[in-house]
């Protein structure tokens, strides 16, 4: 069967947007060959479109457009994802669905199975599940359909997390192939997992798998596409671009040997320019402003940003201070030189004065500390916001996961922003993307990646006055915060009870926050933000 993949950037709630790329995709891939196209899981309404679903007029208006596409499909049938009523009078009040539009044939329907409630997900709050499969006649093949979570196992999901096995249903009924509608997010390392778990499934089941996935940023959280088709012996044969949109017509019996290797740095990289750039395109930003200190932070989110945007629209600040060293601005002037971002100095020497002067009475007695340090953060915060109002510009915050795990950020400062770009990147992570971004001529300034790490907020500062080594603290993190061990359980893997102490109190102290962070590019597997839901005003190990 030739399958066409219609691996489209969707905008939630843009439905009449989504509709023209839907047509333009199918008519490429039926010009192309196809004689069954596959559009990503809720393709009509984008996903995940939340509570937008409640809105009186949003799943009516869907519906509309299902019914303008079934006027402009013709012979060759077109499966399109999107929110439905709930057609029994029990249970939520949508369905997540799946389209199968054909010329002269009526509207047929799938219903979604499997409603993922963990991570980013939220699905049983607005959708009923499926209680039946059966296969459909599609271009004289029975055809299994199924929607993302449907086809995911419990090998993948680490435990049995539903009662209904949809594929092997369908593979019962005499389902001859699986095709699936998903909307997978990324994390470094999902793609591959995708494949081995399809793969396996082919393998058990002897029948190919045509997996469609959507591709784009929305808010926080960045679909790679990565689409593939994988053979009745579970051989991945063909795939389509990662970070790319991309109409194609695959088939199982016709291997293409597309598959592109890319190293973890490369995918978080290109993660993370596709999240800027669609956070920009959908909430209609167009230039961005950010603090450029000389850090290897700062340099890495420029480099995103003037990729992402392009270098005309990215303006860069240093904001020097009396503890800024002569080498910290050379470094982000180099850094802007080498990206060809527009860059302003505006130090905060004065205003930092003034500021201590007003608190020189109600100050008096008590020696400087991180009220201070703090003070030079928010003046920076200002500066930037100012020029954030002044001229349109979004604001990047630059702060990675690592400072914000343990709180080493300022409040209304360093975390002032509108878009969190590295927030999801442990320092660690930071380093590599920094090396990989140099790996054919030096962009980030050597400088700035072989130095000790400070926030020059005082003299002689390092990070590692205040945080452990971040080769340890980000192992830690890493078991605490994204594997959800206890303390006791990280402490008999070998590192330091103090050390694992320090982090468990700081990373838990310090929701309060992060609740107040910016939204933040989803690049693990996870990630604070919409898929963490921790209480502020708690108690557990402290």
């Amino acid at each position: 069967m030739q399958v066409g993949f219609a691996q489209i950037n969707t905008t939630v709630g843009a439905l009449k947007q989504n509709f023209d790329k839907i047509v333009e995709a199918y008519n490429k891939a039926v010009a192309a060959g196809a004689n069954l196209v596959l559009t990503p899981e809720l393709a009509l309404t984008g996903y995940p479109p939340q509570d937008l679903v409640f809105k009186s007029r949003f799943v009516p208006e869907t519906w509309e457009g299902i019914n303008h596409l079934h006027r402009r499909v013709g012979s060759v049938p077109l499966l399109v994802g999107y929110v439905d009523f709930n057609p029994s009078p029990t249970g939520k009040p949508f369905v997540n669905a799946c389209a199968i539009l054909q010329q002269g044939q009526p509207i047929r329907k799938v219903f979604k199975t499997r409603l993922p409630t963990y991570d980013v997900f939220d699905e049983a709050r607005y959708f009923e599940p499926a209680s039946h499969q059966e296969p459909f006649e599609l271009a004289g093949r029975r055809v299994g359909v199924t929607i993302c979570e449907d086809i995911w196992t419990e090998k993948f999901l680490k435990r049995e997390l539903y009662h209904q096995d949809p594929v092997a249903n369908l593979i019962a009924q005499g389902a001859e192939l699986i095709v699936n509608l998903s909307s997978s997010p990324f994390h470094v390392g999902k793609a591959a997992l995708r494949i081995a778990m399809v793969s396996e499934l082919a393998t058990n089941f002897k029948v190919p798998f045509f997996y469609c996935n959507a591709i784009g940023g929305n808010d926080e959280l960045i679909f790679d596409g990565n689409s593939f088709v994988v053979d009745g012996n579970g051989q991945a044969v063909a795939s389509l671009a990662a970070f790319d949109e991309e109409v194609a017509v695959l088939n199982a019996d016709q291997p293409t040997n597309r598959f592109v290797e890319q190293s973890p740095d490369e995918e978080v990289y290109r993660a993370l320019v596709l999240g800027v750039r669609d956070y920009f395109l959908k909430c209609g930003f167009k230039t961005a402003v950010l603090g450029l200190s000389g850090g290897i932070d700062s340099a890495v989110t420029a480099v995103i940003a003037a990729e992402a945007l392009g270098r005309e629209n990215v303006t860069a600040v240093s904001m020097p201070s009396q503890y800024s060293s002569q080498g910290s601005l050379d470094d982000a002037e180099a850094l802007a030189d080498n990206l060809g971002i527009q860059r302003h100095v505006l130090p905060i020497k004065e205003p930092f004065e003034v500021l201590k002067g007003q608190f020189k009475e109600v100050f008096a007695g008590k020696r400087e500390d991180t009220t201070e340090e703090n003070m030079q953060s928010r003046l920076r915060g200002l500066t930037l916001m100012a020029l954030s109002n002044k001229f349109g510009h979004l604001l990047l915050t630059t702060g990675n996961k690592s400072e914000l795990s343990v709180g080493y950020c300022t409040i209304y400062g360093d975390m002032c922003g509108g878009l969190a770009v590295i927030s999801d990147v442990p320092k660690t992570m930071i380093y590599r993307l920094a090396k990989w971004i140099n790996r054919d001529r030096e962009i980030v300034p050597v400088n700035s990646i072989t130095k000790a790490p400070s926030a020059e907020l005082k003299l002689n500062q390092t990070d590692q006055d205040t945080l452990p080594p971040y080769e340890i603290l980000d192992a830690v993190l890493q078991l605490y915060v994204e594997e959800q061990l206890s303390p006791e359980d990280i402490i008999k893997k070998g590192y330091s009870p103090e050390t694992v102490r320090w982090i468990q109190r700081h990373v838990d102290s310090n929701e309060y926050k992060r609740r107040q962070a910016a939204p933040g590019l989803r690049v693990t597997s996870l990630a604070f933000g919409i898929g963490w839901r921790m209480p502020i005003a708690q108690r557990y190990l402290r």
